[in-house]
């Protein structure tokens, strides 16, 4: 199966299993903007988690209640980012934002509400033992909080004021929360389902999230809005520092090329069967959105 197909197919059943888990609740706003947030996107996270499992012979059946929790909270934080208090964006995904659809008290229950979902989720008895699902709890609670994710982000802000930019090391330290850590956690999720050592899958996740911001920071310069989903050029309007405003277009191509080349030597151990984990690292410096 192509790399494309995989990530589709991976995607539709995370939907399901989202569609699943709000299904039952009553039909409110709050929750009417859940199901809108969860919609659509690459669903890169959940791809790891499912790959990662499917690498330690775990069933994506078995796995998915953990791709659909890193979905849940990623999509919380996306809710939350989007925030006038944050980055005030009024598009995601080529819709409008959920404050913007609804309200901004609708949309920070909304987020609230998701983040809170994806630790259910990670409760579910399908994804094995109880020390692997508390192992999956402790470990998404330290990548989206003040250690990863929830970091990175109060970095991003005070930048905004600070009296210079940030510095190379500095940019890096943010994106390694704000970006880098879920989709480590997401990477590691199928070694610590099967209890097996995620070192490995660490080294290429930390490499590979950072290319996706680089690539992220390209898209804000080169990107097309309609191909992206959300505003373009706002780093540069708002004079904020970025691995492009550092290292220049050329540079942040180059370094994004060769974190990719990191991240496939750092699963070349598992061989063939890193084909798609290989596929999907080369897919985040080649997406247009």
């Amino acid at each position: 199966m192509s790399f494309p197909d995989l990530l589709k197919q991976d995607a539709a059943l995370v939907q399901a299993r989202l569609d699943t888990a709000l299904a039952t609740q009553d039909d409110v706003p709050v929750v009417q903007a859940m199901r809108y947030a969860v919609q659509g996107g690459k669903r890169l996270r959940a791809f790891l988690v499912l790959e990662s499992a499917r690498l330690h012979g775990i069933a994506p059946e078995a796995a998915v209640a953990a791709a659909a929790a890193v979905e849940a909270l990623h999509a919380y934080s996306l809710i939350h980012d989007d925030l006038p208090c944050m980055d005030d964006d009024d598009l995601r995904r080529g819709l409008p934002t959920v404050h913007v659809k609804w309200d901004e008290a609708t949309a920070v229950l909304a987020g609230d509400a998701l983040q809170t979902l994806a630790f259910e989720l990670l409760c579910d008895p399908a994804l094995g033992a109880p020390d692997r699902r508390l192992a999956l709890v402790a470990g998404l609670a330290r990548a989206s909080g003040a250690e990863g994710m929830v970091l990175g982000q109060a970095l991003d802000i005070a930048a905004e004021t600070a009296a210079t930019p940030l510095t190379l090391p500095e940019i890096t330290r943010l994106q390694a929360g704000k970006t880098g850590a879920l989709i480590c956690f997401s990477a590691e999720a199928g070694a610590i389902l099967a209890g097996a050592d995620p070192a490995p899958l660490r080294a290429y996740a930390t490499a590979l999230g950072l290319a996706f911001q680089i690539a992220d920071d390209i898209l804000d310069v080169e990107g097309d809005e309609a191909a992206t989903g959300k505003r373009v050029g706002k780093d540069a309007g708002a004079g904020k520092a970025t691995f492009v405003s550092l290292l220049g277009l050329e540079g942040a191509k180059n370094r994004a090329n060769a974190l990719i080349g990191e991240a496939e030597a750092a699963v070349s151990p598992y061989g063939d069967r890193a084909a798609a984990l290989i596929a999907a690292a080369r897919f985040v410096i080649s997406r247009q959105s």
